[in-house]
């Protein structure tokens, strides 16, 4: 059994790391407060970017353009793809990376020359460093800090890769966050855009397109693409902040167990010390006595 100082020892290391657990779960909080509601601001923006290819097309079904590419004429083995895999730029956040990392390393086993690798955020690099696959691109400092501009530099790199035919479609593999408790890693194509993903629902008015309805799509498809990418990298931050707060509450409530059985084992080492010393007490009394008589 551990002695009194073993067990302070301990008690105060547990304190100082649930100091340390403390200030990240509401660290975590306010970076996830923030993310939902920069998720939700935009969100708007993007759907009436979404309204209005779903008008070009409906007015215009003859148009096209190459970001709706017709890749039904490649066989699946024949694609080149591009997979931008979302990771975090640092651990203490559950399964968050693991379980997108699993999912990513499983979809793109196949040859090489088959497929592009992008990732974002610092444990995607390394984890794939570790294991020799050969990165295309990371794009650094994105995963703490998603923003427009970031998710621009991305995606105006990938559509250059595709209008350039390097490459035949463009995934993303991230985290979604189904609810408070239930996050589930994804994958979802982003290029070529699909027509069916912008068939009109409602009616649409007819409404004159300038310079022409081909100007209007070159210019608004591009940015959808963009739109995407920033809602994937915003939503798997809320995913990742939402996973350490879980983590960092798990962590904090396991030190509690931990402190109140440290406690109790310390308060009975201590009074099994003090039954020691009062029994030794007693007996050199009695021995005391016993040599005077």
């Amino acid at each position: 059994m551990a002695n009194l100082s073993e067990i302070q020892e301990r008690i105060s290391s547990i304190k100082d790391t649930m100091k340390i657990t403390n200030a990240m779960y509401m660290i975590s909080t306010n970076k996830l407060r923030k993310a939902k509601q920069a998720l939700a601001n935009t969100e708007p923006y993007f759907n009436k970017l979404d309204d209005i290819i779903a008008s070009v097309l409906t007015h215009a079904p003859h148009i096209s353009h190459e970001i709706f590419g017709n890749i039904a004429q490649l066989k699946p083995e024949q694609r080149r793809k591009g997979f931008v895999v979302i990771t975090a730029d640092k651990g203490l956040a559950g399964a968050y990376n693991h379980n997108v990392l699993k999912m990513a390393e499983n979809v793109i086993k196949q040859p090489r020359r088959t497929y592009e690798l992008y990732v974002v955020g610092q444990v995607g690099e390394n984890y794939f460093r570790r294991r020799s696959y050969c990165i295309d691109e990371h794009f650094h400092y994105t995963a703490q800090n998603p923003s427009l501009s970031r998710a621009r530099k991305i995606s105006e790199r990938l559509i250059e890769k595709y209008m350039e035919n390097e490459l035949d479609e463009v995934y993303l593999i991230y985290t979604r966050m189904i609810s408070a408790t239930v996050m589930e890693p994804t994958l979802t194509r982003i290029l070529p855009l699909s027509r069916d993903d912008y068939s009109a629902d409602g009616e649409y008015a007819s409404v004159p397109m300038f310079p022409s309805p081909e100007a209007v799509l070159s210019s608004v498809a591009p940015i959808c693409v963009t739109g995407y990418i920033y809602s994937a990298l915003v939503e798997a931050y809320c995913c990742e902040q939402n996973a350490r707060v879980n983590a960092m509450q798990a962590a904090t409530d396991a030190g509690s167990e931990m402190l109140h059985e440290l406690s109790v084992q310390y308060n009975r080492v201590r009074q099994a010390k003090i039954t020691q010393e009062i029994t030794e007490v007693a007996g050199g009394a009695k021995a005391l006595r016993r040599n005077k008589n």
